[in-house]
């Protein structure tokens, strides 16, 4: 066991901080003031940690609920340096390439970290773009070192968007473009740009609504790779919650928050669902955002995010999932992502029209090919994930829930080379819209929680240190930086800061 140092540690005094969730946020910030000598405790309704990024588990088979992709690893790797530990001595980390997989229209294209292969696959299948992709690597990778350092800063007031690294930022912003629209700089071949955009999926956006700014996200992937940890990306949580725990952190699982208690605007603890009280000089809030604020919080107190505010906020897609115990191996790669023949029709039904398509884009994760520990010898799991609207579309999900899995089903026997899924599958389960909103507490089953829209970023986004009550601070995709995880635990970070910065203060 490693000695823990002291050098970035505060004199805490105990100062107590209740953490409301353990997901991935919850949980970085759980670790950092943890090891920073505060009294930390987190409430978790769930029986395990990670939230969105827990495991769901299905007999011997193991799936993510959520997150498979884990971009920016060098975020978590400092994230357990910060706690005077290292990532690696908890979790096994596995680079993929290719990344993942592309198909449209009968075309592959295997899409890689490796600038030679990938040079190679555009060479072959998408001839006179090459140069495109030289200029994709040099000009992306100066966007990315002017954003990136925005990213690791709160934003509480104005004044954050004129300073500096912001300010140095912005000629990079793009702000009048999409990232699709971004790039079509570089790339000719609407297949080519399709491979460098869909990522905006990430936050649940159209690539011709994302703003551009966003194009890091296709470049963080090629400039650092992706990995799979294994035993699945829920492994992570898992792997915080020990460091948290192991820094004198108490975590509560099976235990729900009612409210937040505040005296005017003032929290000082948390009420939970048996009525006990529990009191704290600081609270942080890693519920989904919009719940939180309609069901936790003194609604005297929050109006600026009021049930009819919220209504005039933009919110990302949802996504309907099937998680399937398949007892055969299929030979096909980790990732992959399977455009339909007119993809901006799809993407316009799910964001413009809010209607289910026709022609589906999906995802299917075979992770198996990877990781054998997530089933038994010779078989498999199979985890498909479909872009759809949100609850603010019309749709009667009790109704749609299996006649648009023998739609999914369909189409990927017909797209794929799991011809004969159907007749393979043993065991499954399916969330739909409604069930994020139900069983998950994501406000309209929002999946990618609010839009990440120009006016939904940085200083217009809930802020870290929230500006609605005193003492209350929020990690997650609701508040700064925004949806992913990288970002996510980033939020943690930020707000960790934050706390022991106001502690300081206090002392001072």
């Amino acid at each position: 066991m490693m000695i823990r140092m002291n050098t970035d540690k505060i004199n805490s005094n105990s100062k107590k901080v209740i953490i409301i969730g353990a997901g991935p946020g919850g949980l970085s910030a759980a670790m950092l003031l943890a090891y920073r000598g505060f009294d930390v405790e987190v409430y978790e309704k769930d029986s395990v940690v990670g939230g969105r990024n827990k495991p769901l588990k299905l007999g011997d088979f193991t799936f993510d609920t959520g997150p498979t992709f884990l971009l920016m690893k060098f975020i978590l790797d400092d994230l357990f340096k910060s706690c005077n530990r290292n990532s690696e001595d908890y979790l096994k980390f596995v680079k993929l390439d290719p990344m993942y997989r592309i198909i449209h229209r009968g075309k592959e294209v295997l899409m890689s970290s490796n600038k030679e292969k990938m040079l190679e696959e555009i060479r072959k299948k998408f001839p006179g773009n090459e140069e495109g992709y030289y200029r994709y690597l040099k000009d992306e990778h100066m966007k990315y070192i002017h954003l990136e350092p925005c990213l690791r800063k709160p934003y509480l007031s104005i004044k954050d968007m004129i300073t500096n690294p912001f300010l140095k930022a912005v000629p990079y912003l793009e702000l009048h473009r999409s990232v699709y629209q971004s790039m079509g700089k570089y790339f000719k071949d609407e297949l080519l740009r399709l491979c460098f955009t869909f990522q905006s999926k990430y936050l649940g956006m159209s690539p011709w609504e994302c703003p551009a700014s966003f194009s890091m996200l296709s470049y963080v992937e090629h400039a650092f790779g992706i990995y799979h940890v294994i035993g699945g990306l829920n492994k992570i949580s898992e792997a915080m919650a020990r460091v948290a725990q192991e820094h004198g952190a108490k975590i509560h699982l099976n235990t729900k928050v009612k409210k937040l208690i505040n005296h005017d605007k003032k929290v000082i603890g948390i009420e939970l669902e048996n009525n006990t009280k529990v009191y704290a000089d600081y609270v942080v809030v890693n519920a989904d955002f919009s719940y939180a604020v309609t069901n936790l919080m003194d609604k005297n107190y929050v109006k600026k995010y009021s049930e009819d505010n919220l209504k005039k906020k933009k919110f990302s897609c949802s996504t309907y999932m099937m998680y399937l115990c398949v007892d055969k191996l299929y030979d096909i790669p980790h990732h992959n992502i399977v455009f339909g023949d007119n993809y901006k029709d799809y993407v316009e039904d799910i964001f413009v029209n809010y209607k289910l398509p026709g022609d589906l884009s999906f995802y299917v994760q075979n992770a198996c090919i990877t990781d054998p520990t997530l089933a038994p010898k010779g078989k498999s799991t199979i985890y498909i994930l479909v872009p759809v609207s949100n609850l603010r579309a019309a749709i009667d999900w009790k109704e749609q829930k299996y006649k648009f899995r023998d739609i999914v089903l369909d189409q990927v026997e017909q797209k794929t080379e799991l011809k004969d899924l159907r007749n393979h599958i043993i065991k499954e389960v399916i969330i739909t819209p409604e069930d994020w909103q139900t069983n998950f507490n994501v406000y309209i089953g929002a999946t990618f929680n609010l839009a990440h829209t120009l006016l939904q970023m940085l200083y217009f986004r809930p802020h870290n240190k929230f500006e609605c009550l005193d003492n209350v601070y929020l990690v997650g995709g609701g508040t700064h930086p925004g949806s992913g995880l990288p970002t996510i635990y980033e939020s943690g970070r930020i707000t960790a800061n934050l706390i022991t910065e106001d502690t300081k203060k206090t002392k001072n």
